[in-house]
Protein backbone atom coordinates (compact mmCIF):
# COMPACT_ATOMS: atom_id res chain seq x y z
CA UNK A 1 0.00 0.00 0.00
CA UNK A 2 1.15 3.55 -0.64
CA UNK A 3 0.55 5.62 2.78
CA UNK A 4 0.98 9.95 2.69
CA UNK A 5 0.95 11.31 5.42
CA UNK A 6 1.02 15.28 5.94
CA UNK A 7 2.05 17.33 8.63
CA UNK A 8 2.48 20.91 9.39
CA UNK A 9 6.19 21.70 9.16
CA UNK A 10 8.86 23.81 10.35
CA UNK A 11 7.13 26.83 7.99
CA UNK A 12 8.64 30.14 9.36
CA UNK A 13 6.50 32.93 7.72
CA UNK A 14 3.74 33.27 5.08
CA UNK A 15 4.14 34.65 2.30
CA UNK A 16 -1.62 20.72 -21.77
CA UNK A 17 -0.06 17.90 -22.74
CA UNK A 18 2.40 19.14 -25.14
CA UNK A 19 3.01 17.50 -28.77
CA UNK A 20 6.58 15.98 -29.16
CA UNK A 21 7.93 19.29 -30.27
CA UNK A 22 7.97 20.69 -26.61
CA UNK A 23 10.40 18.87 -24.62
CA UNK A 24 10.35 22.02 -22.31
CA UNK A 25 7.18 21.85 -19.67
CA UNK A 26 5.60 19.97 -17.03
CA UNK A 27 2.40 19.60 -18.11
CA UNK A 28 0.69 16.12 -17.15
CA UNK A 29 -0.41 13.94 -19.95
CA UNK A 30 -2.57 12.28 -18.02
CA UNK A 31 -6.41 12.84 -16.18
CA UNK A 32 -5.49 16.24 -14.95
CA UNK A 33 -8.34 17.59 -14.82
CA UNK A 34 -12.13 16.26 -14.80
CA UNK A 35 -11.40 12.40 -14.12
CA UNK A 36 -11.71 12.04 -18.01
CA UNK A 37 -9.07 9.33 -18.98
CA UNK A 38 -8.19 8.75 -15.84
CA UNK A 39 -7.63 4.76 -14.06
CA UNK A 40 -10.52 4.75 -11.36
CA UNK A 41 -10.39 2.38 -9.16
CA UNK A 42 -12.00 -1.33 -10.00
CA UNK A 43 -14.99 -1.12 -11.25
CA UNK A 44 -15.80 2.21 -10.21
CA UNK A 45 -18.34 4.08 -12.77
CA UNK A 46 -17.00 7.69 -14.27
CA UNK A 47 -19.24 10.29 -13.86
CA UNK A 48 -19.47 13.92 -14.77
CA UNK A 49 -17.41 16.01 -12.43
CA UNK A 50 -20.22 18.98 -12.63
CA UNK A 51 -22.68 16.21 -11.99
CA UNK A 52 -21.75 15.46 -8.32
CA UNK A 53 -21.71 17.16 -5.03
CA UNK A 54 -19.27 19.47 -3.45
CA UNK A 55 -19.72 18.03 -0.39
CA UNK A 56 -16.51 17.55 1.89
CA UNK A 57 -16.22 14.82 4.79
CA UNK A 58 -13.68 16.67 6.06
CA UNK A 59 -11.09 19.29 6.04
CA UNK A 60 -11.58 22.67 5.01
CA UNK A 61 -13.64 22.64 2.08
CA UNK A 62 -11.81 25.34 0.05
CA UNK A 63 -8.32 24.29 0.51
CA UNK A 64 -7.31 27.00 2.60
CA UNK A 65 -5.18 24.89 5.16
CA UNK A 66 -3.60 22.96 2.09
CA UNK A 67 -2.47 25.93 0.67
CA UNK A 68 -1.90 27.60 3.34
CA UNK A 69 1.32 30.47 2.87
CA UNK A 70 1.89 30.38 6.50
CA UNK A 71 3.05 26.46 6.69
CA UNK A 72 5.29 24.45 4.66
CA UNK A 73 3.69 21.01 5.46
CA UNK A 74 5.04 17.68 5.39
CA UNK A 75 3.52 14.96 3.08
CA UNK A 76 4.58 11.55 4.12
CA UNK A 77 4.42 8.34 1.40
CA UNK A 78 5.00 4.85 1.85
CA UNK A 79 4.67 2.45 -0.64
CA UNK A 80 5.04 -1.46 -0.62
CA UNK A 81 7.87 -2.40 -2.54
CA UNK A 82 5.62 -3.91 -5.31
CA UNK A 83 4.00 -0.78 -5.77
CA UNK A 84 6.98 1.46 -5.59
CA UNK A 85 8.37 -1.09 -8.30
CA UNK A 86 5.89 -0.58 -10.85
CA UNK A 87 5.91 3.07 -10.58
CA UNK A 88 9.55 3.40 -10.71
CA UNK A 89 9.66 0.67 -13.83
CA UNK A 90 7.95 2.81 -16.26
CA UNK A 91 6.92 6.63 -15.03
CA UNK A 92 5.86 7.77 -18.44
CA UNK A 93 3.14 5.24 -18.51
CA UNK A 94 1.75 7.35 -15.41
CA UNK A 95 0.14 4.34 -14.17
CA UNK A 96 -1.85 4.80 -10.66
CA UNK A 97 -1.55 2.52 -8.14
CA UNK A 98 -3.40 1.96 -4.66
CA UNK A 99 -1.99 3.82 -1.66
CA UNK A 100 -3.09 5.86 1.33
CA UNK A 101 -2.98 9.29 2.36
CA UNK A 102 -3.02 10.59 6.13
CA UNK A 103 -3.15 14.08 7.18
CA UNK A 104 -3.76 15.86 10.49
CA UNK A 105 -4.32 12.23 11.92
CA UNK A 106 -6.96 10.72 8.91
CA UNK A 107 -6.30 7.95 6.62
CA UNK A 108 -7.48 7.68 3.14
CA UNK A 109 -7.02 4.90 0.10
CA UNK A 110 -5.92 7.06 -2.79
CA UNK A 111 -4.18 6.43 -6.05
CA UNK A 112 -0.78 7.55 -6.93
CA UNK A 113 1.41 7.37 -9.84
CA UNK A 114 4.63 9.94 -11.38
CA UNK A 115 3.60 12.93 -13.78
CA UNK A 116 5.18 15.10 -16.77
CA UNK A 117 5.91 15.83 -20.14
CA UNK A 118 9.03 15.36 -22.53
CA UNK A 119 10.98 18.05 -21.25
CA UNK A 120 10.15 16.38 -17.32
CA UNK A 121 11.78 12.96 -18.02
CA UNK A 122 14.74 14.28 -19.82
CA UNK A 123 17.86 12.74 -18.30
CA UNK A 124 15.35 11.40 -15.49
CA UNK A 125 14.60 8.08 -17.13
CA UNK A 126 16.95 5.31 -18.47
CA UNK A 127 15.30 5.65 -22.01
CA UNK A 128 15.51 9.52 -21.87
CA UNK A 129 18.95 10.16 -21.88
CA UNK A 130 20.15 13.76 -23.64
CA UNK A 131 23.54 11.05 -24.94
CA UNK A 132 20.80 8.94 -26.68
CA UNK A 133 20.32 11.70 -29.10
CA UNK A 134 16.87 13.61 -30.11
CA UNK A 135 14.90 10.85 -30.85
CA UNK A 136 15.33 9.31 -27.31
CA UNK A 137 14.19 12.48 -26.04
CA UNK A 138 11.08 12.71 -27.83
CA UNK A 139 10.24 8.78 -26.65
CA UNK A 140 10.25 9.02 -23.08
CA UNK A 141 10.70 5.26 -21.32
CA UNK A 142 12.47 3.58 -19.13
CA UNK A 143 12.91 3.31 -15.33
CA UNK A 144 13.14 6.72 -13.10
CA UNK A 145 16.93 7.65 -12.28
CA UNK A 146 16.03 10.42 -10.69
CA UNK A 147 15.26 11.36 -7.50
CA UNK A 148 12.46 13.66 -7.47
CA UNK A 149 9.84 13.20 -10.21
CA UNK A 150 6.46 15.04 -10.58
CA UNK A 151 3.44 13.07 -8.24
CA UNK A 152 -0.44 13.11 -8.54
CA UNK A 153 -2.41 11.51 -5.89
CA UNK A 154 -6.07 10.82 -6.94
CA UNK A 155 -7.93 11.53 -3.77
CA UNK A 156 -11.57 9.97 -5.77
CA UNK A 157 -9.14 6.67 -6.28
CA UNK A 158 -12.34 4.72 -4.40
CA UNK A 159 -15.21 6.98 -4.93
CA UNK A 160 -15.44 9.19 -7.98
CA UNK A 161 -17.42 11.78 -5.31
CA UNK A 162 -14.87 12.17 -2.86
CA UNK A 163 -12.46 15.15 -2.26
CA UNK A 164 -10.38 16.30 0.46
CA UNK A 165 -9.77 19.63 1.77
CA UNK A 166 -11.33 20.70 -0.88
CA UNK A 167 -9.60 18.49 -3.57
CA UNK A 168 -9.94 15.80 -5.77
CA UNK A 169 -5.82 15.56 -6.57
CA UNK A 170 -3.18 17.18 -5.34
CA UNK A 171 0.13 17.68 -7.53
CA UNK A 172 3.57 17.80 -6.72
CA UNK A 173 5.83 19.34 -8.83
CA UNK A 174 9.66 18.06 -9.14
CA UNK A 175 10.79 21.67 -9.93
CA UNK A 176 13.63 19.57 -11.57
CA UNK A 177 13.80 22.17 -14.45
CA UNK A 178 13.61 25.64 -11.63
CA UNK A 179 16.98 26.38 -10.00
CA UNK A 180 14.81 29.14 -8.08
CA UNK A 181 12.35 26.38 -6.61
CA UNK A 182 10.42 29.61 -7.03
CA UNK A 183 8.11 29.58 -10.82
CA UNK A 184 5.23 28.14 -10.20
CA UNK A 185 4.19 30.27 -6.85
CA UNK A 186 5.52 33.38 -7.67
CA UNK A 187 3.78 33.28 -10.96
CA UNK A 188 0.71 31.94 -9.64
CA UNK A 189 0.49 34.72 -7.29
CA UNK A 190 1.01 37.74 -9.91
CA UNK A 191 -0.83 36.55 -11.75
CA UNK A 192 -3.98 35.80 -9.26
CA UNK A 193 -2.83 39.24 -7.44
CA UNK A 194 -4.12 40.98 -10.97
CA UNK A 195 -7.71 38.79 -10.49
CA UNK A 196 -6.70 36.08 -13.50
CA UNK A 197 -8.57 33.04 -11.92
CA UNK A 198 -5.04 30.89 -11.24
CA UNK A 199 -4.44 27.77 -9.42
CA UNK A 200 -2.70 28.29 -6.19
CA UNK A 201 0.24 26.86 -5.32
CA UNK A 202 2.99 26.69 -2.22
CA UNK A 203 5.77 24.21 -1.43
CA UNK A 204 6.09 21.28 0.32
CA UNK A 205 8.48 18.34 1.81
CA UNK A 206 7.72 14.77 0.94
CA UNK A 207 9.07 11.62 2.25
CA UNK A 208 9.34 8.67 0.95
CA UNK A 209 9.35 5.37 3.35
CA UNK A 210 10.30 7.38 5.77
CA UNK A 211 13.38 9.15 4.31
CA UNK A 212 13.36 12.64 2.70
CA UNK A 213 12.42 12.88 -0.68
CA UNK A 214 12.85 16.63 -1.15
CA UNK A 215 11.19 20.17 -1.65
CA UNK A 216 8.49 20.20 -4.16
CA UNK A 217 5.70 22.31 -4.97
CA UNK A 218 2.02 21.76 -4.18
CA UNK A 219 -0.44 23.19 -7.36
CA UNK A 220 -3.90 23.42 -7.10
CA UNK A 221 -6.20 20.77 -9.67
CA UNK A 222 -7.63 22.73 -12.27
CA UNK A 223 -10.98 21.33 -12.65
CA UNK A 224 -14.86 21.44 -11.90
CA UNK A 225 -14.61 22.06 -8.58
CA UNK A 226 -11.78 24.57 -9.47
CA UNK A 227 -14.30 26.28 -11.51
CA UNK A 228 -17.07 26.43 -9.00
CA UNK A 229 -14.81 27.55 -6.67
CA UNK A 230 -13.64 30.36 -8.86
CA UNK A 231 -16.96 31.42 -10.87
CA UNK A 232 -20.21 32.52 -10.19
CA UNK A 233 -21.26 29.59 -12.12
CA UNK A 234 -18.67 27.24 -12.54
CA UNK A 235 -21.07 24.75 -13.78
CA UNK A 236 -19.97 25.52 -17.65
CA UNK A 237 -17.39 23.45 -19.64
CA UNK A 238 -13.83 23.57 -19.28
CA UNK A 239 -11.09 23.41 -21.54
CA UNK A 240 -7.50 22.18 -21.93
CA UNK A 241 -5.19 23.53 -24.33
CA UNK A 242 -8.28 24.07 -26.95
CA UNK A 243 -8.62 27.84 -28.56
CA UNK A 244 -11.75 28.48 -30.14
CA UNK A 245 -9.22 29.01 -33.43
CA UNK A 246 -7.24 26.87 -35.21
CA UNK A 247 -3.29 28.02 -36.12
CA UNK A 248 -5.02 29.30 -39.30
CA UNK A 249 -7.70 31.40 -37.73
CA UNK A 250 -10.63 28.88 -38.52
CA UNK A 251 -13.22 27.81 -35.78
CA UNK A 252 -11.78 24.10 -34.51
CA UNK A 253 -14.31 21.16 -34.48
CA UNK A 254 -16.38 19.46 -31.92
CA UNK A 255 -13.92 16.88 -31.75
CA UNK A 256 -11.36 19.15 -30.84
CA UNK A 257 -13.64 20.55 -27.70
CA UNK A 258 -14.52 16.97 -27.15
CA UNK A 259 -10.79 15.88 -26.98
CA UNK A 260 -9.82 18.75 -24.69
CA UNK A 261 -12.82 19.26 -22.07
CA UNK A 262 -12.57 18.52 -18.38
CA UNK A 263 -15.96 18.75 -17.25
CA UNK A 264 -19.25 17.75 -18.36
CA UNK A 265 -17.64 15.05 -20.23
CA UNK A 266 -20.83 12.57 -19.69
CA UNK A 267 -23.10 15.00 -19.44
CA UNK A 268 -24.23 15.25 -23.32
CA UNK A 269 -22.37 18.64 -23.31
CA UNK A 270 -23.48 21.57 -25.80
CA UNK A 271 -20.56 23.45 -27.51
CA UNK A 272 -22.87 26.25 -29.15
CA UNK A 273 -21.59 29.58 -26.65
CA UNK A 274 -17.60 28.62 -28.13
CA UNK A 275 -19.08 27.88 -31.55
CA UNK A 276 -20.77 30.65 -31.62
CA UNK A 277 -17.84 33.01 -30.07
CA UNK A 278 -15.52 31.44 -33.06
CA UNK A 279 -18.19 32.05 -35.55
CA UNK A 280 -18.93 35.98 -34.18
CA UNK A 281 -15.05 36.38 -34.55
CA UNK A 282 -14.47 35.58 -37.23
CA UNK A 283 -17.01 37.11 -39.23
CA UNK A 284 -15.44 39.30 -41.97
CA UNK A 285 -17.95 42.18 -41.06
CA UNK A 286 -17.99 42.17 -37.10
CA UNK A 287 -16.10 44.66 -35.22
CA UNK A 288 -13.93 42.17 -33.76
CA UNK A 289 -12.93 44.44 -30.59
CA UNK A 290 -16.65 45.00 -29.96
CA UNK A 291 -16.79 40.88 -30.37
CA UNK A 292 -13.80 40.44 -27.42
CA UNK A 293 -16.02 42.86 -25.32
CA UNK A 294 -19.45 41.00 -25.77
CA UNK A 295 -17.54 37.21 -24.82
CA UNK A 296 -15.17 38.24 -22.64
CA UNK A 297 -14.18 39.78 -19.64
CA UNK A 298 -11.54 42.00 -21.45
CA UNK A 299 -9.72 44.00 -18.37
CA UNK A 300 -9.07 40.12 -16.79
CA UNK A 301 -8.10 39.21 -20.07
CA UNK A 302 -5.75 42.62 -20.63
CA UNK A 303 -3.88 41.32 -17.35
CA UNK A 304 -3.60 37.48 -18.29
CA UNK A 305 -1.42 39.07 -21.27
CA UNK A 306 -0.19 41.88 -19.10
CA UNK A 307 1.69 38.63 -16.27
CA UNK A 308 2.18 36.52 -18.83
CA UNK A 309 4.18 38.56 -21.33
CA UNK A 310 6.11 40.74 -18.39
CA UNK A 311 7.47 37.18 -16.50
CA UNK A 312 8.18 35.88 -20.06
CA UNK A 313 5.45 32.52 -19.70
CA UNK A 314 6.51 32.04 -23.12
CA UNK A 315 5.58 28.30 -23.28
CA UNK A 316 2.10 29.49 -22.93
CA UNK A 317 -0.71 31.10 -25.03
CA UNK A 318 1.44 33.44 -27.13
CA UNK A 319 3.49 30.93 -28.38
CA UNK A 320 2.38 29.23 -31.35
CA UNK A 321 4.60 26.92 -32.61
CA UNK A 322 4.48 25.32 -36.06
CA UNK A 323 5.94 22.22 -36.64
CA UNK A 324 2.69 21.10 -38.98
CA UNK A 325 -0.48 22.83 -37.78
CA UNK A 326 0.64 25.72 -35.70
CA UNK A 327 -0.50 24.86 -32.44
CA UNK A 328 -0.48 26.86 -28.66
CA UNK A 329 -0.75 24.78 -25.62
CA UNK A 330 -0.30 25.38 -21.18
CA UNK A 331 -3.75 26.88 -20.46
CA UNK A 332 -7.41 26.21 -19.69
CA UNK A 333 -10.09 28.13 -21.31
CA UNK A 334 -13.53 28.10 -19.45
CA UNK A 335 -16.89 29.39 -20.56
CA UNK A 336 -19.05 30.64 -17.97
CA UNK A 337 -22.92 29.61 -19.11
CA UNK A 338 -24.74 31.81 -16.74
CA UNK A 339 -23.04 35.32 -18.54
CA UNK A 340 -21.46 33.66 -21.61
CA UNK A 341 -18.13 34.92 -20.82
CA UNK A 342 -14.85 33.10 -21.59
CA UNK A 343 -12.20 33.05 -19.23
CA UNK A 344 -8.08 32.04 -19.74
CA UNK A 345 -6.55 30.09 -16.67
CA UNK A 346 -2.88 29.75 -16.97
CA UNK A 347 -1.10 26.51 -16.62
CA UNK A 348 2.63 25.21 -16.24
CA UNK A 349 4.29 27.88 -15.01
CA UNK A 350 8.12 26.16 -14.69
CA UNK A 351 9.54 27.51 -17.21
CA UNK A 352 8.38 31.25 -16.52
CA UNK A 353 11.42 34.05 -15.58
CA UNK A 354 13.35 31.99 -17.47
CA UNK A 355 13.86 33.93 -20.85
CA UNK A 356 13.79 37.39 -19.18
CA UNK A 357 17.70 36.62 -19.08
CA UNK A 358 18.30 34.39 -22.21
CA UNK A 359 16.57 35.90 -24.80
CA UNK A 360 17.23 35.35 -27.98
CA UNK A 361 18.83 31.85 -27.05
CA UNK A 362 16.07 29.24 -26.25
CA UNK A 363 14.11 28.12 -29.75
CA UNK A 364 11.70 25.83 -28.04
CA UNK A 365 10.65 28.87 -24.94
CA UNK A 366 10.66 31.73 -26.29
CA UNK A 367 8.12 34.18 -28.22
CA UNK A 368 9.49 36.40 -30.93
CA UNK A 369 7.22 39.03 -30.56
CA UNK A 370 5.76 41.81 -27.66
CA UNK A 371 2.22 41.71 -27.07
CA UNK A 372 -0.02 42.76 -30.16
CA UNK A 373 2.88 42.55 -32.85
CA UNK A 374 2.92 40.44 -35.73
CA UNK A 375 5.48 39.44 -37.76
CA UNK A 376 6.38 37.46 -41.63
CA UNK A 377 3.18 38.95 -42.87
CA UNK A 378 1.09 36.06 -40.41
CA UNK A 379 2.69 33.69 -41.79
CA UNK A 380 5.25 30.82 -39.88
CA UNK A 381 8.40 32.33 -39.50
CA UNK A 382 12.09 30.92 -38.25
CA UNK A 383 13.19 32.03 -34.85
CA UNK A 384 16.13 30.71 -33.48
CA UNK A 385 15.58 27.70 -35.71
CA UNK A 386 12.24 27.40 -34.97
CA UNK A 387 9.00 27.92 -36.55
CA UNK A 388 6.77 29.86 -34.86
CA UNK A 389 3.40 32.34 -35.70
CA UNK A 390 2.83 35.74 -34.19
CA UNK A 391 -0.25 35.24 -31.50
CA UNK A 392 -1.67 38.34 -32.78
CA UNK A 393 -2.22 36.91 -35.87
CA UNK A 394 -4.92 34.92 -33.85
CA UNK A 395 -8.10 36.82 -34.54
CA UNK A 396 -9.10 36.83 -30.87
CA UNK A 397 -5.78 37.78 -29.66
CA UNK A 398 -5.43 40.32 -31.90
CA UNK A 399 -8.62 41.75 -31.30
CA UNK A 400 -7.73 41.81 -27.33
CA UNK A 401 -4.18 43.85 -28.46
CA UNK A 402 -6.11 46.28 -29.67
CA UNK A 403 -7.08 47.54 -26.37
CA UNK A 404 -3.91 49.29 -26.17
CA UNK A 405 -4.83 52.05 -23.84
CA UNK A 406 -6.41 49.73 -21.27
CA UNK A 407 -3.44 47.18 -21.73
CA UNK A 408 -1.17 50.24 -20.90
CA UNK A 409 -3.62 50.94 -17.64
CA UNK A 410 -3.75 47.24 -16.63
CA UNK A 411 0.47 46.99 -17.35
CA UNK A 412 1.21 50.01 -14.96
CA UNK A 413 -1.12 48.64 -12.50
CA UNK A 414 0.78 45.68 -12.45
CA UNK A 415 4.16 47.07 -12.17
CA UNK A 416 3.17 49.49 -9.43
CA UNK A 417 1.16 47.07 -7.22
CA UNK A 418 2.13 42.65 -7.56
CA UNK A 419 5.24 43.33 -9.77
CA UNK A 420 6.77 46.26 -7.36
CA UNK A 421 9.95 45.52 -6.09
CA UNK A 422 8.40 46.41 -2.80
CA UNK A 423 5.60 43.54 -3.23
CA UNK A 424 8.18 40.85 -5.18
CA UNK A 425 10.99 41.06 -3.09
CA UNK A 426 8.69 40.56 0.70
CA UNK A 427 7.14 37.59 -0.95
CA UNK A 428 10.43 36.22 -1.96
CA UNK A 429 12.16 36.97 1.15
CA UNK A 430 9.21 35.33 2.83
CA UNK A 431 9.17 32.23 0.89
CA UNK A 432 12.86 31.56 0.88
CA UNK A 433 13.33 31.63 4.28
CA UNK A 434 10.47 28.96 4.69
CA UNK A 435 12.17 26.96 1.82
CA UNK A 436 16.21 27.31 3.08
CA UNK A 437 15.79 23.98 5.80
CA UNK A 438 14.00 21.54 2.85
CA UNK A 439 16.34 22.99 0.36
CA UNK A 440 19.55 22.43 2.78
CA UNK A 441 18.36 19.00 3.71
CA UNK A 442 17.57 17.83 0.56
CA UNK A 443 21.16 18.83 -1.23
CA UNK A 444 22.49 17.03 2.45
CA UNK A 445 20.57 13.92 1.71
CA UNK A 446 20.43 13.42 -1.96
CA UNK A 447 23.43 13.51 -4.77
CA UNK A 448 21.42 14.56 -7.26
CA UNK A 449 19.72 17.39 -5.67
CA UNK A 450 19.77 21.18 -5.85
CA UNK A 451 22.94 22.52 -4.53
CA UNK A 452 22.39 25.17 -1.50
CA UNK A 453 25.09 27.84 -3.13
CA UNK A 454 23.04 27.33 -6.92
CA UNK A 455 19.31 28.04 -5.21
CA UNK A 456 20.94 30.64 -3.43
CA UNK A 457 22.32 31.92 -6.68
CA UNK A 458 18.86 31.67 -8.67
CA UNK A 459 16.86 33.58 -6.51
CA UNK A 460 19.43 36.44 -6.50
CA UNK A 461 19.63 36.23 -10.24
CA UNK A 462 15.62 35.67 -10.34
CA UNK A 463 15.43 38.92 -8.32
CA UNK A 464 17.38 40.44 -10.64
CA UNK A 465 15.69 39.02 -13.84
CA UNK A 466 12.18 41.17 -12.40
CA UNK A 467 14.16 44.04 -12.32
CA UNK A 468 15.10 43.62 -16.08
CA UNK A 469 11.31 42.88 -17.12
CA UNK A 470 10.29 45.66 -14.79
CA UNK A 471 12.87 48.01 -17.36
CA UNK A 472 10.92 46.04 -20.13
CA UNK A 473 7.99 46.95 -19.67
CA UNK A 474 8.07 50.01 -18.77
CA UNK A 475 9.20 50.90 -22.09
Amino acid sequence: MVAVACSSGAGDADPGTPGPEDPSGETDSGDDDGDNGADPAPDEPETSEDSRNVGVESGVPDGSLLFDQDELHTFEISLSEENLAIIDADPSAEEYVEGEVTFGGETRTVGIRYKGSIGAWVNCLEGTQISGGIQSIFNPSGAKVCTKLSIKVKINWQNADDEWHGQRKFQFHSMNLDQTQMHDRLGYWLFAEMGVPAPRATHARIMLNGEFLGLFSLVEQIDGRFTRQNFEDGTGNLYKEVWPLDGEGRPVSVGAYEAGLKTNENDDPSFALVQEFAEAITDPNADAAAVVADWMDVEETLAYFAVERTIRHDDSLSHWRCFGPCTTHNFFVYEDPSNERFHVIPWDLDNSFQTIRSAGFNAILEVADDFGETSGDCEPFNYLGSMQRSAACDPIIGAVATYTDEYRAVLDEFLAGPFSVERTDEVLDRWTAQIAEATAEAAATHDDALPVAVWEAGVAALREDLETARANAAG
